[in-house]
């Protein structure tokens, strides 16, 4: 008996006892976050499958497994030997976990499926209840964790330090970001809100940690309330020097544990708790409590926090600036090593060789997310990420698809270059260079304060459906300050996403397209959005590029793009020419020189 199958005798006498016909697990955390701490990887746990994003779903007589595409073939050898069945997001004929659970519990007396309340949010628990509900009646059950009794081993909460974020990169006091908090709290008619989401603890009270891949954050649950905060996390991470540094802003420190218990005590009368963020088993715990015995009102609604947090103040604003200096200088010494790198290179080893150059770096902590070098039919995988098992070798001909980033003290970085590796087809360089005029539309339009980005979206397709092409994802996200490489409720996508477009938020413009089996492109720099003039009719708003890099000129197919599109392109890389070459060496500025010629 291999370890799943171990693992799965355990789980299901629990069921048993349990009187459950089915468990959950999905790739969360308490908090949403984007990485999971080992702490929850019960998923990975239960399955033997390491991917970052799935589900397991275990019956008392089967098991499966969902992921998407990015994942199938490593799925595939990881799941081999269990009896978990594979089942490939987004594929015709793949079930969803309600309609499969339908199926396999049709016939059970039993017919409630668990899942840790913790790890789901009020608003995904209710989805859920309803679509198992459509399923015959099936119930869901959100008090247990079924993980602390069969995971003997299981990983504890992070213990490392937490460290204080300077004001010299914050911008703004934590003291004045609670003032401002709690204004925004009375005018939702709430006394105080419980946060769970780890990025929204990190940039109020100005702190950082490194619980979470990539995400310089720390697992804990912060209580504000008109006039004091609780912190809620394993005590030993907190120095003398944060503890008295909390102490000055009235924040007081409990553990981790004692945050669901905490609305017995809360001295308020409201209490805002959002639902997209507040797990089930949080908000429920919330709806029971009676402090001082009378009944605690539960304001239902959207957090202030994300809306505070995206608009960068001029010290965040510099902070990118400078970050997209440093991270220029690296990405022009990796585009140097491969155009003359000798011998065998995989994707892998692009991975790591870019990652040493941003490690050299001023202020570099981390990469802010997994890197994506997809070579080749790999790039036309949407964020496909190598791994041994699919880690192949670059070849002098065709794409190299790089996504990367990095977490510096003073920003977050998100970049993509499509770079030619040898000679090209026409079909390749027509793709291009679409892929790169949507880049550019999008980059160059003006447009009013407030318009939201899914009124923005088609200028960045136009080129592209023209020719019968489009893309799935997004095609602009917002980026943290030193925090989450995706941030905020702004988005450029085609489904309609209301958050307004404000000056002094970020964004990312990344359109692509992606031919199955044959190659992808896309081209991704970090905007920030600033004011361009008032007129009678209103304020209208346009892009700044942060990201310094040069787009590869060599695949452009020049009359596909206009006069001005080929003049910002000129004018861009004449920035980025000017702002890197001080800190390059003669040979790199050379080479920086050559990659910025104007287009012929």
């Amino acid at each position: 008996m291999n370890n799943i199958d171990q693992r799965l005798q355990l789980l299901r006498e629990e069921m048993r006892r349990e009187h459950l016909s089915a468990f959950i697990f999905p790739s969360a955390d308490a908090h949403g976050s984007e990485y999971t701490p080992d702490h929850w990887k019960g998923r990975e746990w239960v399955s033997g499958f390491n991917g970052s994003a799935g589900t397991a779903v275990v019956t008392l007589s089967g098991a499966a497994l969902w992921t998407d595409s990015r994942y199938f073939l490593a799925a595939e050898d990881q799941l081999r030997g269990t009896e978990y069945q594979l089942m490939r997001l987004k594929m015709d004929g793949t079930p969803t976990v309600a309609e499969w659970l339908g199926g396999q519990l049709s016939t059970d007396d039993r017919r409630e499926v668990g899942i840790d309340g913790f790890c789901i949010s009020r608003n995904e628990a209710r989805l859920l209840e309803e679509e198992l509900h459509w399923q015959g009646g099936i119930t869901l059950r959100t008090n247990l964790d079924i993980l602390s009794r069969v995971w003997a081993d299981r990983p504890a909460l992070p213990t490392a330090p937490i460290s204080l974020h300077p004001l010299q990169y914050a911008g703004e006091a934590s003291a004045d970001k609670l003032s401002r908090l709690r204004q925004q709290l009375r005018l939702c008619h709430a006394d105080g809100m419980m946060v769970s989401a780890l990025d929204d603890i990190a940039w109020l009270l100005n702190l950082r940690g490194t619980d979470v891949h990539c995400t310089p954050v720390f697992v804990a649950y912060l209580l504000v309330e008109s006039d004091k905060a609780t912190l809620f996390t394993k005590p030993e991470k907190v120095s003398p020097e944060v503890s008295a540094y909390l102490h000055g802003l009235n924040v007081r420190v409990e553990d981790y544990g004692a945050a669901a218990a905490a609305f017995d005590d809360y001295g308020e009368y409201n209490l805002l708790l959002d639902s997209d963020e507040t797990s089930i088993a949080l908000y429920r715990r919330a709806a029971q409590a009676r402090p001082q015995g009378r009944e605690l009102h539960i304001v239902d609604g959207a957090s202030p926090l994300p809306a505070m947090k995206v608009m960068k103040n001029e010290v965040e604003q510099q902070g990118y600036r400078r970050a997209m200096e440093r991270d220029g200088v690296a990405m022009v010494r990796f585009l140097m090593w491969l155009e003359s790198a000798e011998g065998p290179i995989t994707e892998l080893d692009v991975d790591r060789k870019l990652t040493s150059l941003r490690a050299e770096q001023d202020l570099f902590r981390d990469i802010s997310f997994d890197t994506i070098a997809a070579y080749g039919p790999h790039a036309a995988v949407v964020h496909y990420e190598p791994t041994p098992a699919t880690d192949i070798p670059l070849q002098r001909k065709g794409f190299l698809l790089l996504d990367s980033g990095a977490q510096y003290l003073d920003a977050t970085t998100d970049i993509t270059r499509t770079i030619p590796l040898g000679p090209l087809t026409d079909e390749e360089r027509r793709v291009y260079t679409l892929v790169l005029k949507g880049h550019l539309r999008l980059q160059n339009l003006r447009f009013p304060d407030g318009a939201s980005g899914t009124q923005l979206d088609a200028v960045a397709r136009e080129a592209l459906w023209r020719e019968g092409l489009n893309f799935l994802h997004g095609t602009g996200h917002g980026v943290g300050s030193y925090l989450s490489v995706h941030e905020g409720q702004h988005q450029v996508r085609m489904e309609w996403k209301p958050a307004p477009l404000r000056a002094g938020m970020t964004l990312t413009d990344e359109p692509g397209i992606y031919l199955a089996g044959r190659f992808g492109v896309r081209v991704e720099n970090t905007l920030l959005i600033r004011l361009w003039r008032e007129t009678e009719l209103g304020r209208f708003l346009e892009f700044e590029p942060l990201t310094l890099c040069p787009i590869d000129r060599r695949p452009i197919v020049c009359e596909l793009l206009s006069d001005d599109e080929r003049r910002w392109l000129d004018d861009y890389h004449a920035l980025v020419l000017r702002r890197l070459s001080p800190l390059l060496r003669p040979d790199e500025r050379q080479w920086l020189a050559e990659a910025c010629r104007p287009l012929e």
